[in-house]
């Protein structure tokens, strides 16, 4: 069996191919864009009934093939360990399905996707997205589905469909919006955005003009569950109506209880005795119902702090929806680093540490879809004492990778560009407390980190989240800057980063199916009051960058030469520029162009190497006279270094002079010589030079 569906999308047809290949798989198709190419497959398993959570494991596979490369150490040719870009790309797609599965499923779902082609045009996230959303759709794996995505980019003043990686280089926003359809409405589900700094009315008119597309490929995947969809799996919405009263009965004063106003601390001490009290009452009474007595708390946490936020106000600190926790922040905390900052919002305190280092201390990258270099890096360090518990310590997982890319797309709009700031640029965040949007936190201290490091970055960013209570009737409050109990058990959480200007990030996930458009304004909306909030109180430690760079930060020092010259730089085998590195103790960085960069701790170092290369380079002409050092004694006549790293020959038909008068040369000996030529190829030919005799009178 094999069937295919078409449709054009952005001037390109979207392909989808169903077919018995994948055969073993609850749901799978073929989905292609341009030559872009994905293979989704999506397989449920057992139902798990110890577990209080649904278990939905989201892959995104890169393969070199799908490129035409062969890459990967010398001994190791396979694919190993994701690559940053497609662990956020898998999160990105698990943002999107994850809100549409029944909430009472406990039965282990995975979604693997493929990269089977790629084209260097089509981005494969998007054709990943969608073919996850058939994959699901067509199976028997209960699903509200379908999900659609685009990509949204703008150049001038026109909005582009799912532009190419070289029109996305031009756009002053790359924005990636899923939405799902309700009851006629298209309704938002998942945000991811980098933007130039745009204002909040430019992503609307975005969404708007994304909206009829939506339906487009709304009505298109119908269509194939139509045509080839499977009966979908019921799954039973029994209440168990015992266990409910008998909970809410002995419990429920505690709940409420929960959720007064308290400190973090305070509550995470009242919530761990009494998660203790339930787990003893359900092993003695309900044994085998543990997983479905903690869902049941959990939803009436949930229904509780919603009731509390849209009848009373009352959020679970105590503070109005739009109130921002106290904010304390603090620059130069460390002593020998080259920059560093704390931001504090509440219990919530992020530390950002910056080094800066030679253009060679750039990141090189080499993935199916990125190669290159990469001279700004952000990461982010979540310690398992951030939130007062004990864990291994191993390599950073998908939420701290996440993270740390959000951060990093935020702030680069701001970094100056490599002509301008010739360093690589790292920011380490580690995460001190953890209370909620530690993320956008780490955007401010970075920030901070970054100006209190001397970096002329464009202007400071700051970062808020935002949460959402809704109920069935559909009234709303959005929180400005939540908190733990509000991101746990509520359902929104909407980052945003941005300067005075403008957005620079957007991201945003879903408890819940989707928002309407009006949510999704007001939301921005008040980010923005927010973050202008925060960037006043950062700018009252510190305003702009500090004009000088850190003592201990390295000195970089430039030079240009004729690129004919970068072999004379190297030398034979690197003879020279090793030279050059060892007797001056720098670092030295050669582009093609001729440029060249000296790093050096301390610049006396830096100029030395400079002055170096200078007279390596220097052109020198016929007739001009210098005090040479004799490098090599041969047989038909000695080497001379004129200045390092340039030679001339003194041939043994010049030296007679010398000669006569017994004089035997050696290396090291100073001898006066006069450039007589220079040959096509750039050998210099010498001569001696006399001291004039002086004339006696008569």
């Amino acid at each position: 069996m094999k069937k295919k569906f078409e449709i054009e999308l952005g001037k390109r047809k979207l392909i989808c191919e169903i077919s018995d290949f994948v055969k073993q798989a609850d749901g799978a198709c073929f989905l292609r864009y341009g030559d872009s190419m994905v293979l989704s497959t999506a397989v449920m398993g057992e139902e798990r009934k110890d577990l209080n959570y649904f278990p939905l494991i989201v892959e995104y596979e890169e393969r070199y093939y799908a490129a035409g490369k062969i890459k990967g150490p010398r001994y190791i040719k396979r694919e190993t360990r994701p690559s940053d870009e497609a662990i956020c790309n898998a999160r990105m797609i698990d943002r999107a399905l994850r809100p549409l599965f029944p909430e009472n499923l406990k039965n282990e779902v995975q979604i693997i996707n493929t990269i089977l082609s790629w084209d260097g045009e089509n981005d494969p996230d998007i054709i990943g997205l969608l073919a996850s959303s058939i994959s699901l759709l067509i199976s028997q794996i209960p699903w509200k589905g379908p999900v659609v995505a685009l990509r949204i980019g703008k150049i001038g003043e026109n909005f582009i469909l799912n532009p190419t990686y070289k029109q996305r280089e031009e756009s002053e926003m790359d924005l990636v919006i899923s939405a799902i359809e309700k009851d006629g409405k298209i309704l938002i589900n998942m945000i991811e955005a980098g933007c130039s700094e745009v204002k909040e009315d430019e992503v609307m008119k975005a969404f708007d003009f994304a909206k009829p597309y939506f339906k487009k490929l709304i009505s298109f995947q119908k269509e194939i569950q139509k045509a080839v969809g499977k009966q979908k799996i019921e799954i039973k919405k029994e209440r168990n109506l015992e266990l409910e009263k008998e909970i809410k009965k002995r419990f429920g004063k505690d709940i409420k209880e929960a959720l007064e106003p308290k400190e973090k601390i305070e509550r995470t001490e009242f919530l761990k005795k009494l998660n203790e009290r339930v787990e003893e009452f359900l092993k003695e009474k309900f044994p085998e119902k543990i997983g479905e007595g903690f869902a049941i708390l959990r939803k009436e946490y949930k229904r509780i702090l919603q009731k509390n936020i849209l009848e009373k106000n009352l959020r679970p600190d105590g503070r109005k929806p739009d109130e921002i926790r106290e904010i304390f922040c603090e620059v130069s905390v460390l002593p020998r680093t080259h920059g560093s900052a704390i931001f504090s919002r509440g219990l919530t305190k992020s530390l950002s540490i910056l080094t800066l280092g030679a253009p060679g201390d750039v990141q090189l990258l080499e993935g199916m879809e990125i190669t290159g270099k990469k001279r700004f890096m952000h990461h982010y360090n979540f310690p398992p004492y951030c939130a007062g518990e004990i864990k291994p310590l191993r390599g950073p997982g998908r939420r701290e990778i996440g993270h740390g890319m959000l951060v990093e797309r935020a702030l680069l709009p701001v970094i100056p560009s490599f002509d301008d700031f010739p360093y690589t640029i790292r920011i380490v965040t580690e995460i001190l407390s953890s209370n909620g949007s530690t993320s956008m936190a780490s955007c401010c201290s970075s920030s901070l980190a970054l100006m209190d490091a001397g970096v002329p970055i464009k202007a400071p960013v700051a970062g808020i989240a935002l949460g959402l209570a809704i109920d069935e009737k559909g009234n709303y409050k959005i929180l400005t800057d939540i908190q733990g109990p509000e991101d746990f058990f509520g359902n929104m959480d909407f980052k945003v980063a941005g300067t005075e200007k403008g957005i620079c990030a957007i991201q945003m996930d879903l408890k819940i199916d989707g928002i309407s458009r009006e949510i999704m304004k007001e939301c921005l909306e008040k980010a923005k009051k927010a973050r202008l909030f925060i960037l006043k109180k950062m700018k009252e430690v510190l305003a702009t960058p500090r004009k000088k760079l850190s003592p201990f930060a390295p000195k970089i020092l430039t030079i240009q030469i004729n690129p004919e010259k970068i072999r004379e730089v190297i030398g034979p085998g690197g003879r020279v520029i090793n030279e050059i590195i060892s007797e001056c103790g720098v670092s030295i960085d050669i582009e093609e162009t001729g440029k060249i960069f000296v790093t050096a701790e301390k610049e006396e170092a830096a100029k030395k190497a400079i002055a170096w290369i200078k007279n390596i380079t220097r052109e020198i002409k016929v007739g001009e006279v210098f005090q040479g050092k004799v490098k090599r004694v041969l047989g038909f006549g000695v080497l001379i270094e004129l200045v390092p790293g340039q030679e001339g020959l003194l041939h043994i038909s010049k030296m007679k002079p010398l000669l006569k008068k017994g004089k035997k040369i050696k290396v090291g000996d100073l001898i006066p010589v006069k450039v007589v030529s220079i040959d096509e190829i750039g050998r210099i030919n010498l001569g001696l030079v006399f001291p004039k005799r002086k004339k006696h009178g008569k």
